[in-house]
């Protein structure tokens, strides 16, 4: 006779010797009281679901029955000694059985991490991100994570085996940004085998990663930013950026600029789109929301556009085209970002300027914006950003500086004055009445400037 686990928590242990009941949450239990249990039911635990084996004073050798391997046909079991009563033991053997109960593979023990992954890009991945998003997804998996786990089979995969990954990646001097970009994708990818019932827990949880450490960030200051546009504007692409440096879009943003776009009465482009490249070249949505908005040129830049437009309305050859975007290669074609990012250190070097990454004059744009005095809340909706608070939290280098002027702007409104805020300190003229006396902001700031008066 077989007793299987779960009926083993049907009855009360029975000690036959001493003619009593035993109680089965005591630790002080001894082997040979649950030996007798299963020899008075006839047999041991049913080896189709696990099995409980004595191996002394309070330990307990757990096997649970995985199935066949399809391979040698032979029966695959997890082993483990557990230490402590018996229905310690019992409480181990319920849990591993219902995660294996849980765990469904699609293909049967063959499916390995390259097979899940393919389809996990395919069916999960593909209809909810956008081109660019899915080829980075693929990418990140295709050099980290598939040549070293690839053909691991899904289920056998524990966090030691990607922790390993993630140390040789930081072993490759690979930057912590790059390290938990891979691991936020893989974490995806195993948190949906999860919730498809392929997996009992997501073996990515437990994976420690660096910390990711915020580089300075490398923007023009003024006197730069002048000396960029001087020489930017005697190339071919002087136009391009200069909308860049003043407007603060995305590289993939004003590549995607059509005539259409723009409104020559109001000194506005309106951004809707992105430039792709994948096996062609395709235009896509922003990627949020926010992002679809509204710009206010600078009146030079946009007089410079409007002589492109007019200069390629009046040549046959260059008639503008509502469908095709404005920037183009000499062959018509759209213009690379990372050829035009090599463009740009080019001209950096010839012109004495630092290095710098293209998507930097973004960077540089709102820098400027800021330190000009331009309020948090418009740059942020020039950038295109998710919130304010996201603005803030990347440039809040440029933030002490704001807050001095601050200081100086709130002190002139009060007419507080130099000479007269040291006069105050130092108790030789006391506030006025209205400030005592708790009146509204507006008599309070009419006391202030009849009295400076």
């Amino acid at each position: 006779m077989l007793v299987s686990a779960k009926s083993l928590t049907d009855f009360k242990s029975v000690d036959t010797a001493a003619g009593r009941w035993i109680d089965e949450g005591n630790e002080n239990q001894s082997v040979p009281v649950v030996c007798q249990i299963l020899q008075m039911k006839g047999g041991r635990l049913a080896r189709r679901q696990g099995q409980i084996i004595p191996r002394g004073d309070h330990r307990w050798l757990v096997r649970v029955y995985l199935g066949l391997n399809q391979e040698t046909r032979r029966r695959r079991y997890v082993n483990r000694t557990v230490r402590g009563s018996f229905r310690s033991a019992q409480h181990y053997l319920h849990a591993k059985i219902t995660e294996c109960e849980e765990s469904r593979e699609l293909d049967g023990v063959r499916l390995t991490l390259d097979q899940y992954l393919d389809r996990w890009l395919e069916l999960a991945a593909r209809p909810k991100l956008r081109t660019k998003s899915l080829a980075d997804y693929a990418s990140l998996l295709g050099r980290y994570i598939r040549p070293v786990l690839g053909e691991r089979r899904f289920r056998d995969l524990a966090p030691l085996d990607f922790q390993s990954v993630f140390h040789e990646m930081h072993q490759k001097k690979l930057s912590p940004r790059t390290i938990g970009y891979t691991h936020a994708v893989l974490h995806a990818a195993l948190e949906q085998a999860v919730r498809w019932r392929l997996l009992g827990r997501n073996p990515a949880s437990g994976v420690e990663i660096p910390k990711p450490t915020r580089t300075e960030m490398r923007v023009f200051g003024p006197d730069e930013a002048r000396r960029f546009l001087e020489h930017a504007l005697a190339t071919r692409h002087g136009v391009l950026f200069a909308l860049a440096l003043t407007t603060g879009l995305r590289p993939s943003e004003y590549l995607a600029l059509r005539w259409s776009d723009f409104c020559w009465e109001d000194e506005t482009v309106t951004v809707t789109r992105t430039l792709v490249k994948g096996r062609g070249w395709t235009f896509a949505p922003t990627k949020r929301a926010r992002s679809r908005r509204q710009v206010k040129l600078e009146s030079w830049v946009a007089r410079r556009l409007r002589c492109l437009y007019m200069r390629e309305r009046s040549t046959p050859d260059l008639s503008p085209v509502s469908a095709r975007p404005i920037f183009r290669t000499r062959r018509g074609q759209p213009i690379n970002s990372d050829s035009l990012a090599r463009e740009f250190k080019c001209m950096l070097r010839e012109a004495g300027l630092p290095e710098m990454r293209l998507y930097d004059l973004r960077h540089t744009a709102a820098t400027l914006a800021l330190a000009a005095g331009v309020p948090v809340k418009v740059v942020s909706e020039q950038l295109g950003h998710a919130s304010s608070a996201f603005t803030l939290d990347v440039y809040a280098h440029v933030l002490p500086h704001m807050q001095s002027d601050a200081a100086i702007r709130v002190a002139a409104l009060l007419g507080m004055g130099r000479g007269r805020r040291q006069a105050i300190e130092a108790g030789m003229r006391k506030p006025p009445q209205s400030v005592r006396s708790g009146q509204p902001a507006s008599d309070v700031q009419k006391s202030f400037t009849q009295e400076a008066g």
